[in-house]
């Protein structure tokens, strides 16, 4: 029972970060029906941001954990805030009107783009960079369970993140004009809603939550590397999908469940962690067979 509890503690660290990475692709989503598979590149973009800064800190305040976390957090969120919408302006926009599946190759495209950026922008971008922890090493004990300082850290900074968007979308006026573009952007456009702010909007808020769940992951695997936001673009793709498109507590509860059935699969089932990266897409096929809309999905057309 100890190493279940264990088990499901390591699987709700690990669904925090999808669903923060997953919440970037349902709000998209939700205003221009755009899967962005460049959005795990964000998310990885972030994370080579804040490691930029650290790098580049003097020794006394890269080690202060007080200064240095709030630098981090803040150049991830710039850098991933402005690669988002500087692919939303250049990219996405000039395709608003052309089939789906001219963005959704666009994106895929952008997606190498940023990978190959960030691996030839380091002399070594091959091998994984080394990032800081910051937060106090050792663990606290709730019984029998031990769970590391920076484990409760990821969960309490993913936890606020998501009320704040909450918050954000539900009792803003831009929230509000989010909410109405994703019903209908033509009537939203014609009632005085300047529908590519909104959108551009929307990018950025994506991002900023993309970054913030790079940096958690650097900080509990304490490296990061160029390719590392396909993988968890997949599975936050995979969240969202579980979880209901275009819905936002929905992504959060998508991410959870599959962090927890990657973990669970992984330590209980024989050769379980042979198939790791495996489980989010036997999830994916077993929802899209039996409930294509997700566990909360909606009808988009009243989506909000």
């Amino acid at each position: 029972m100890e190493q279940f509890a264990q088990q499901f503690v390591n699987g709700v660290v690990l669904g925090a970060m999808y669903g923060l990475i997953a919440l970037g692709y349902t709000m998209v989503y939700g205003i221009i029906q755009l899967w962005n598979f460049a959005h795990g590149e964000i998310f990885m973009v972030g994370a080579f941001g804040g490691l930029a800064v650290w790098t580049a800190l003097p020794e006394s305040l890269a080690e202060n954990a007080f200064l240095a976390l709030p630098l981090i957090f803040t150049a991830a969120v710039f850098t991933a805030t402005f690669t988002a919408v500087l692919v939303e302006r250049v990219a996405y926009r000039p395709l608003r009107s052309s089939p789906r599946i001219t963005a959704l190759i666009t994106a895929i495209g952008v997606s190498i783009v940023l990978q190959e950026s960030v691996r030839l922008f380091y002399p070594d971008g091959k091998r994984p960079q080394s990032f800081p922890g910051l937060v106090a090493e050792g663990n606290f004990s709730i019984g029998d369970v031990r769970i590391p300082w920076v484990s409760l850290f990821i969960v309490i900074v993913a936890f606020f993140a998501m009320l704040l968007l909450q918050a954000f979308v539900h009792a803003t006026k831009t929230g509000k004009a989010m909410r109405a573009v994703s019903q209908d952007p033509d009537t939203a456009r014609l009632m005085g809603i300047d529908v590519n702010r909104i959108i551009m909007v929307t990018f950025a808020v994506g991002a900023i939550l993309a970054a913030l769940a790079g940096v958690l992951q650097g900080m509990k695997f304490r490296q990061i590397d160029f390719h590392m936001g396909f993988l968890a673009g997949l599975k936050a793709f995979t969240a969202a999908v579980l979880g209901g498109i275009g819905n936002i507590t929905g992504a959060v509860l998508g991410g959870l469940l599959l962090g927890i059935t990657e973990v669970m699969a992984t330590q209980y089932i024989p050769q379980g962690s042979a198939w790791k990266d495996v489980w989010a897409f036997i999830v994916l096929i077993v929802v899209l067979v039996f409930r294509p809309t997700g566990l909360l999905g909606e009808d988009v057309s009243v989506r909000a």
